[in-house]
């Protein structure tokens, strides 16, 4: 593409969707790359300009730039073909520019097409590239990928972009790596995290139509990516219920017997001075029946036996369960119902059971947080949309991110003591009455766990 051609539109660019400030410089290089070029290829070259600053203008702002780039045509069209001290005889010639500058505006592209519209408001955020890296069009979906205003990016090289204010630095080394990706490795698909957790699906292609720009489409499939851990997840935990249902009766029966010959010889080694060791040996094999039993709860299939009850009575007699455990910790249990009416239908015994371990999980994030804070858990019910939420918060020592991702795997755990069943087995109880567990946490300040659990709306 000739010189001019790469220079021209990022300047009308500018000049029509900023202020239009002092381009005396730029004007007067691009003024030197036109002569000789004929008019009906400036004007050409104009209107197709024109239209793709269009095509990212607001409606309310389509006049204003068509009435700028028309400026922009005459004084560029003065300054080259008219210099001071020409003859009159140019005065035809002059008017014959005005009219073709006036034409070179599509005055028909005062409102948007239907395609147009269409393409601006796919769920993909689309941008095209001309063969030097300036950047010609994005849609709105484009402009919300990227948490800028389109006037302010649109005319600018890819250099300019990656330094651009507007533009937050996580955008910014997305862009970077894509960069690198495509010029050292010649990949041009990619899947990016963003800062906000976001996952984009960024794509290159150089479509022969396209006359050799490049077309860049970005697609948060977040929601997607949720799906697929929740697929996996899924997953994980039927694994967990074949295994546990292979290997739990094996182990549970002989650790009956052995549990009842320690009784036996209980008396004998009290008599020995040994009684510590009946107690050491009695207290490990009940902490292996406990794991065999949390082996066994989360391989249970059948449905819950469910009974309606107030989400907040459920949330009362959990806090008479936990308070002397948290009163001796030296931690504040505090309950508050939004609406003491909201109802919902559950096996008792299992969202207790939930309840209670994610209660006893806050009083351990309290007292391994680093600093000596006076510890406080939230318990709250409120109602949102179809679903009773019913909110566990603390003020403990929080989790990373690493930590979030894998938070209900089984097996996945960060106490020393802990069997990483305990979530496992509390997302497939909440999951089988047809709910959902979302969690909030961030490290240093504490941690919010949400379960959702379907209404049950009282007729009057």
């Amino acid at each position: 593409m000739e010189r001019w051609r790469t220079r021209y539109f990022p300047l009308l660019a500018e000049f029509a969707l900023a202020s239009g400030e002092d381009q005396g410089k730029e004007l007067a290089e691009l003024r030197t790359f036109l002569q000789g070029v004929p008019t009906d290829d400036i004007l050409k070259h104009h209107e197709e300009s024109v239209r793709f600053l269009l095509s990212n203008a607001d409606t309310e702002d389509r006049m204003t730039l068509m009435h700028r780039s028309l400026l922009f045509l005459m004084e560029l069209l003065a300054s080259l073909r008219m210099p001071e001290g020409a003859a009159a005889r140019e005065d035809a010639e002059q008017e014959r520019l005005k009219v073709a500058a006036v034409k070179a505006v599509p005055i028909d592209e005062e409102r948007p097409s239907k395609f147009e519209t269409v393409l601006q408001h796919m769920d993909s955020g689309i941008a095209l590239f001309d063969a030097q890296g300036t950047l010609r069009f994005l849609n709105v979906q484009m402009s919300r990928v990227l948490q800028a205003p389109r006037r302010a990016l649109i005319g600018n090289s890819l250099r300019q972009l990656m330094f651009h204010p507007n533009l937050r630095r996580p955008m910014r080394l997305i862009f970077i790596r894509m960069f690198k990706e495509m010029v050292y490795y010649r990949r041009f698909h990619g899947e990016f995290q963003d800062a906000n957790g976001r996952f984009l699906l960024i794509s290159i292609s150089q479509i022969d139509e396209l006359d050799g720009d490049y077309l860049v489409s970005v697609k948060d499939v977040s929601e997607y990516k949720q799906i697929e851990q929740t697929a996996f997840q899924n997953d994980k935990l039927a694994m967990l219920g074949k295994i546990a249902a292979a290997i739990a009766h094996e182990i549970r029966n002989p650790l009956t017997s052995i549990r009842g010959f320690i009784q036996l010889l209980k008396p004998y080694l009290d008599s020995i001075g040994k009684q510590e060791y009946a107690r050491i040996i009695l207290s490990e094999i009940d902490r292996a029946n406990d794991i065999i039993y949390e082996f066994l709860n989360s391989s249970k299939p059948s449905a819950p036996m469910t009974q309606t009850v107030l989400v907040g009575l459920l949330l009362k007699e959990t806090i008479l369960l936990t308070e002397s455990e948290a009163h001796m910790s030296g931690i504040e249990l505090s309950c508050e119902i939004f609406d003491p009416y909201i109802m919902i239908s559950i096996d008792v015994k299992q969202i207790k059971q939930v309840v209670l371990n994610m209660v006893k999980n806050a009083m351990d994030a309290i007292q391994s947080a680093p600093d000596q804070r006076r510890g406080l858990i939230k318990l709250t019910a409120r109602r949102e949309k179809r679903f009773a939420v019913i909110s566990i918060s603390d003020n403990g020592r929080g989790m990373d991110r690493a930590t979030l991702n894998r938070l209900f795997d089984p097996f996945f755990t960060t106490k020393e003591d802990g069997t990483g069943l305990g979530l496992s087995v509390s997302y497939r109880i909440i999951r089988n009455h047809g709910g959902t567990i979302h969690v909030d946490s961030q490290a240093g300040e504490g941690t919010e766990f949400m379960i959702y659990l379907p209404l049950i709306e009282v007729k009057e």
